[in-house]
């Protein structure tokens, strides 16, 4: 019995753990494993499965085997929509899971309202999915809001006062950036250079010469995989030697690689613990399980994966034998003070935040995060 199995379907990418006679619970995810994060998203998704696996070699849950069906929307909002669609209408998934961006998760939302179907663990900090609470919508991580703003004041502390912003003219943009007006306006600074750039056709140059002009010494960059990467290079091509600063979407080994020379030095915020560790029981897990399956590590991307499984797990086990997609969504809000192994996850009908935990890392000259 193959342990993956992978169907393309033009640019679908189909991932069944088992048999399909012995998947009985199914779960839909859509997210761009080609694209600007294709990285991330492999991450995170080997991640999940890390505890999806154990959970199935175990028996599954409630003797049910589950199976993730996930779709590639090449980290396109309208795509994002189009395959959560196919999951729900077509392929009857009983709920939603790790999804990535922003905008693509509110082009999903409109979908899961009318189906009823509950979304667990989508790969973004947006605090539209927070604030109102998005009945739906089941967070495990910390907002982009509260990374931007802890950044911020960290580099304020080390005396750093010539900050600029650049950031992605989208929703995940204007939310990093609100984010870190807040932490700049704590820090009673303004920022030097406040850029925005278009996400699907971005032309860093301009952008990168007012900031060596303005003589910043950090920017943080409000972006996605290939868009920080280029911008980076865009930088020091100019002449800036400006610290760069980044959020959590861009924690995956696949970031460090694809910064190839540019990467040491690089700050990225972090909403999981030091993946290495293993003090926190959910960590040494995670690796014990990666170790068992012949991976050499794991990175903040897997752990956030490993993460949104667990609750996801949680949430089919109290939903009983036959878990409807009306009783997983109340099984999921009935979650309190679970703990994930260091951390722990709380939801109720007024908040669906799940995690609160933020921290920073600093790129290596070994190309590892260091904290």
């Amino acid at each position: 019995m193959k342990q993956w199995q992978q169907l393309w379907a033009g640019a679908a990418l189909v991932l069944s753990l088992g048999t399909a006679c012995q998947a009985q619970i199914l779960v839909g995810q859509t997210a761009g494993f080609t694209g600007q994060v294709a990285a991330g998203v492999k991450e995170t998704t080997d991640g999940a499965l890390l505890y999806i696996d154990a959970i199935n070699a175990k028996g599954g849950v409630n003797g049910q085997k589950i199976e993730l069906i996930s779709l590639d929307d090449k980290f396109d909002p309208k795509l994002a929509a189009e395959n959560a669609r196919k999951l729900i209408e077509e392929n009857n998934v009983s709920v939603m899971f790790l999804n990535r961006g922003t905008p693509h998760t509110e082009a999903i939302i409109p979908l899961l309202e009318k189906h009823g179907v509950a979304l667990v663990g989508p790969s973004t900090g947006a605090m539209v999915l927070h604030q109102p609470v998005r009945k739906n919508v089941f967070n495990v991580r910390a907002t982009y809001q509260r990374e931007a703003e802890k950044a911020m004041t960290h580099l304020a502390s080390m005396g750093i006062t010539r900050i600029a912003v650049m950031y992605a003219d989208d929703s995940f943009g204007a939310d990093g950036v609100m984010g870190a007006e807040k932490g700049l306006t704590a820090a009673k600074l303004t920022p030097v250079v406040l850029e925005k750039f278009n996400r699907a056709k971005p032309d860093f140059a301009p952008i990168a010469n007012k900031v060596t002009k303005a003589d910043a010494q950090a920017v943080l960059m409000i972006a996605s995989g290939s868009a920080v990467v280029d911008a980076g290079a865009a930088l020091r091509a100019a002449g800036s030697a400006a610290q760069i600063v980044t959020l959590s979407n861009n924690a995956s080994g696949g970031f460090i690689k694809s910064l190839g020379a540019n990467a040491r030095g690089v700050i990225v915020t972090q909403v999981y613990p030091n993946e290495r560790a293993v003090t926190y029981p959910m960590v040494k897990e995670a690796q014990e399980l990666a170790k068992a399956k012949g991976m050499a590590e794991i990175s903040p991307a897997m752990l956030e994966g490993f993460a949104a499984a667990k609750v996801l797990v949680e949430g089919l086990k109290r939903a009983g034998p036959k878990p409807s997609r009306e009783k997983i969504q109340a099984a999921l809000e009935s979650i309190r003070k679970f703990d994930l192994g260091g951390l722990e996850v709380n939801y109720s009908p007024e908040d669906h935040t799940g995690l609160d935990f933020a921290d920073l890392s600093i790129i290596g000259t070994d190309g590892r995060f260091r904290r």
